[in-house]
């Protein structure tokens, strides 16, 4: 039985880092790491089962220090990146690490678990992505159609593409590109695109976006004050190549056509503090989630700029003489942009948002004080735009 009703877990620890289990497309499965300065730091493992609502937990220890970031492979359930906090000579350094779960952990399972199996585990260490020569790690991003070998991490002023593929015990440092310019150069995120066989990043620094072509390791483009604060993420749509969306400090959710970065294609402006977090839906992408710190989960609908601007395309054979005149004034009129809903469970500043990468109905938001809340897609939108 579907219910529209939010599911909420709550961590003990403070927590920013999420993501879905992107090899796993059977299962409903999150993971989520913690932030404690006293403590371990832990990954929850989050299965949720969508039949019965509740969620299953497991829980992997990560002792090297608090996590700012967290992303799994897309072709191995297994593994997964961080970048977390170390200190070293009383300075603060960001490192990034690449993981392997244990193998019981590896897939998503419906079973609760009994109480002596819950027993804190550990990661297992593949790989440090070492980079005490560049600086600190703002995010690691793994090659989205790959087979898991390659992966991206942007630390300071760097992109740094790793090879996974010699052995797991060790990343390559295979090439690297370096942001010129006054001042303090620093990237604050970045996406790699699923387009263009995957020769394509775009990252962010300051209020400026660029896109990055990973063969030559050379800009190909740049959104000059894409916003009038600092850009906090990016997104690419997955079904549209040139279109990526962007958030940041001014409050603003961006779309652009990286074709003509002068003037954004559209701008939301719904949310009334930083927007940490955008994602389009990976098969509906006129389905967009932010999350800010307004406490504030907003879900829109951004037909307009969508694969499907003119709604639905239906076979003329299948359709009714009265259906087909009805359809074709549907398909003449572009269906309106507008925010479906706005979701307030959360308290404290949301710092991720996520779809799940198994049911493209369902989506996970996480707040700063450890609270996670499972949202579906309200089920009248979901008929409607499936029908």
């Amino acid at each position: 039985m579907e219910d529209d009703a939010p599911v909420i877990y709550g961590l003990e620890f403070q927590a920013r880092a999420l993501t879905p289990q992107t090899a796993e497309t059977d299962a409903i499965r999150f993971l989520v790491g913690t932030q404690s300065l006293r403590y371990d730091n832990q990954i929850h493992i989050i299965d949720f089962d969508d039949e019965n609502n509740i969620i299953n937990k497991n829980v992997l220890l990560h002792q090297v220090g608090e996590i700012w970031h967290i992303s799994t492979s897309p072709a191995d359930k297994g593994v997964l990146a961080t970048c977390y906090n170390k200190t070293s000579d009383s300075k603060v350094m960001t490192c990034a690490a690449v993981w392997r779960m244990p193998k019981e952990l590896e897939s998503g399972s419906h079973e609760s678990p009994d109480d002596s199996s819950s027993n804190t585990q550990t990661l297992e260490l593949l790989c440090h992505l070492d980079n005490t020569a560049h600086g600190n790690m703002a995010c690691v991003m793994w090659e989205p159609m790959g087979d898991g070998k390659k992966i991206i991490s942007l630390a300071d002023n760097n992109i740094l593409l790793w090879d996974l593929q010699e052995s797991s015990a060790e990343a390559v440092l295979a090439s690297s590109a370096a942001l010129e310019g006054k001042g303090q150069l620093k990237f604050t995120s970045g996406r790699w695109s699923p387009h263009h066989n995957g020769t394509q990043i775009a990252t962010a620094n300051d209020t400026t976006v660029r896109g990055w072509d990973m063969r030559s390791m050379r800009q190909i483009y740049c959104i000059e004050n894409a916003h009038g604060q600092l850009v906090r993420d990016l997104d690419f749509n997955p079904n549209k190549q040139y279109y990526l969306a962007s958030c940041g400090d001014d409050c603003k959710v961006k779309f652009w056509d990286t074709r003509n970065p002068a003037e954004p294609v559209k701008t939301l402006e719904e949310h009334s503090h930083w927007v940490w977090n955008v994602r389009y839906n990976h098969s509906h992408d006129q389905l967009i989630l932010t999350g800010s710190s307004d406490s504030r989960v907003i879900l829109s609908n951004m037909v307009s700029i969508s694969s499907e601007p003119f709604g639905h395309m239906v076979d003329d054979d299948e359709l009714s003489d009265q259906e087909e005149q009805h359809q074709e004034e549907k398909v003449k009129e572009p269906l309106q942009d507008s925010v479906i809903a706005t979701y307030e469970e959360h308290e404290d500043s949301v710092y991720a948002v996520e779809w799940s990468s198994a049911d493209p109905w369902l989506f996970a938001s996480l707040s700063y004080d450890g609270r996670l809340v499972i949202n579906r897609v309200p089920r009248a939108l979901k008929y409607h735009i499936l029908l």
